[in-house]
């Protein structure tokens, strides 16, 4: 039976840093909403056989209505609402997954993610069961202590920015955050730090790219507009 993928898309976040009543990932951009693009590319995808779209609950009509119906994501099987955080968010999307093997977790506030990206995390998943897409960092990191001074500055050659999609083996990140759930989550920024922390599985980091930015202030929007005019995407 072959494997069945599922991308699910966050986008119940209300980007308080872009400073606009407008959630972020429906702000125009180039003349479509900034989830359109993510949500694009999974439906073009090879990769990518369902959608579950994770929203605020206010949100759902408007998604159904002015995204997928309007720009025929026929992949999109789900709408659902998003929990209080995050993390709550993914939960809800991995329970709203059916008969899935491999789950692609994604910002929808990275709108240039791309069929690349995503056959080579599929590749990577196949062989580790867990990996997550990112890019070398570009700039020397500094490990602050408690009273903001550096305390380490870590190899550079080692250190990775992380992206999205974070891509994993159905059942093991299912599992993951029905274990966790159980604990203090409040230090779990992404779903890697889940599966780290619960079963011990090593993560496989995958190339990205550096145009696989995220979209979260007034700037960013601009940097965006301008990848768009290039007609990369």
């Amino acid at each position: 039976m072959p494997d069945k993928c599922t991308a699910i898309v966050l986008a119940a976040g209300r980007g308080k840093r872009m400073k606009t009543n407008i959630q972020k990932q429906f702000l125009e951009v180039q003349g479509h909403p900034l989830i359109y693009y993510s949500l694009r590319a999974f439906q073009e995808s090879a990769v990518i056989d369902e959608i579950v779209l994770v929203t605020s609950e206010d949100a759902i009509e408007f998604c159904r209505g002015e995204i997928v119906e309007k720009y025929g994501f026929s992949k999109v099987k789900k709408i659902i609402p998003g929990g209080k955080e995050r993390y709550d968010s993914v939960y809800e999307g991995l329970l709203a997954c059916e008969d899935c093997s491999y789950v692609f977790i994604h910002d929808g506030a990275r709108p240039f993610v791309t069929e690349e990206i995503l056959m080579r995390g599929y590749e990577d998943v196949k062989l580790t069961g867990a990996c997550v897409i990112g890019m070398p960092s570009k700039d020397t990191i500094k490990i602050a202590d408690e009273n903001g001074f550096v305390s380490e500055t870590p190899k550079r050659s080692l250190v990775w920015n992380i992206q999205t999609p974070q891509i994993f083996r159905y059942d093991l990140i299912r599992s993951a955050h029905e274990s966790i759930r159980k604990k203090d989550m409040s230090n779990v920024t992404d779903d890697a730090m889940v599966v780290e922390q619960e079963t011990g599985v090593g993560i496989k980091l995958t190339e990205g790219s550096y145009t696989n930015m995220k979209v979260t202030t007034p700037e960013d929007i601009t940097v965006a507009e301008n990848i768009l005019k290039k007609g990369v995407f």
